[in-house]
């Protein structure tokens, strides 16, 4: 005898299936994972990905630099979990260099300028090394960066990895907040309709005849600019269709045999809605959410672009298309292509899983 899969079970099957769908729910695990180990990942582990070396600024992906490591006697006491979460404050200068010669105790090194300019610099070895000389060797690396360098010489790559944590955690915190406040008020008004409807709709209605835009500039403007006031801004503004689409399905609910045999049980309204109501509109929930984080995402981007969302040195996606825009028309348009394609692929993701989930959750 066959065994009864579980609902959930069922939509985890027919979602494999659909193969858009999964291509695009294996790209936002990557991006998590991407986001949760990205100083691990990241080639420039300091904090933010700020280290700048204004002589290689907006230089071509796969571009390679020597480097002499100059010691910065800084002591910064960093613990496991804070490099982890925050990277680790470089205790190094990076002198970009061409080449170098070693004569007794004296290390002559060709300063990199540009293309055609270099610049002779000489060195003590004892003090470079701490007086070990033997260490000296250790100090001259080669980088290779692999995206190229913004225009400040940061590296794309690092800041694209860590950007990541910037535009899931806007997208993950906003869509909380809507949920949060969307299921609230949805489900109140289409549960007890009446004059707590009308007011909800109102607030809807009001809502959503303000372009999503004009809100969220209004809600930065009001809170401030910054990491925390974004996630706020953009979750105060999406809230609206997940409250219509609870209120709709609540309403065709309640009018069910089940929910009107646990009235007739004496369960009280809020065990109702919380264990019985909610529980059977998930699925359309599950949906909209994929595509309230897609455009959560795109919102964040729109705001750093125009420089009222997330602010300098943090990366982000639409931060960096700003920095470097205008290389789009000169020799390196990758500088604002990269970050680009990036949030397209991530927003691409969210609405195939979407588009996935509204098929796997329809039980005809």
């Amino acid at each position: 005898m066959k065994r009864n899969l579980s609902y959930s079970r069922q939509i985890w099957i027919r979602l494999k299936k659909n193969k858009p769908a999964f291509a695009g729910l294996m790209i936002i695990a990557i991006t998590f994972l991407i986001a949760l180990f990205a100083y691990v990942i990241a080639p420039d582990k300091s904090p933010n990905a700020d280290l700048q070396t204004v002589e290689i600024q907006a230089k071509k992906p796969g571009y390679t630099q020597q480097f002499l490591k100059i010691p910065d006697n800084k002591h910064v006491r960093t613990s496991l979990a804070g490099s982890f979460f925050n990277g680790v404050v470089s205790q190094y200068k990076y002198l970009p260099i061409t080449g170098y010669t070693i004569n007794g105790n004296e290390l002559q090194v060709k300063k990199y300028v540009d293309d055609d300019t270099t610049v002779s610099q000489v060195f003590s070895i004892s003090k470079l090394t701490g007086n070990n000389p033997a260490d000296i060797t250790k100090l001259i690396i080669t980088k290779k960066y692999w995206l190229g360098t913004d225009s400040y010489g940061r590296d794309i790559l690092s800041r694209l990895i860590i950007g990541t944590r910037v535009s899931l955690a806007v997208g993950l915190v906003s869509v909380l907040i809507s949920l949060l406040l969307g299921i609230l008020l949805g489900a109140i008004a289409g549960y007890y309709r009446v004059w707590i409807d009308d007011l909800v709709m109102w607030l809807v209605n009001i809502s959503w005849s303000i372009p999503t835009l004009l809100l969220v500039f209004a809600f930065t403007m009001a809170l401030g600019k910054g990491f925390w006031q974004i996630f706020i801004a953009v979750g105060l503004t999406m809230w609206v269709s997940v409250a219509r689409l609870v209120r709709g399905q609540v309403m065709a609910v309640k009018e069910l045999e089940y929910i009107q045999a646990a009235k007739a049980l004496g369960y009280t309204n809020s065990r109702i809605i919380l264990r019985h109501i909610l529980p059977n509109i998930s699925g359309p929930v599950m949906v909209i959410a994929a595509g309230n984080f897609a455009t959560a995402i795109i919102i964040e981007a729109g705001l750093s672009f125009l420089g009222i969302g997330v602010q300098p040195p943090m990366p982000s996606w639409g931060l960096m298309i700003k920095e470097n825009y205008n290389f789009i028309i000169t020799h390196n348009p990758f500088l604002a292509i990269i970050p680009g394609i990036a949030i397209m692929l991530l927003v691409l993701a969210f609405n195939l899983l979407g588009n996935g989930l509204r098929d796997a959750v329809d039980v005809k």
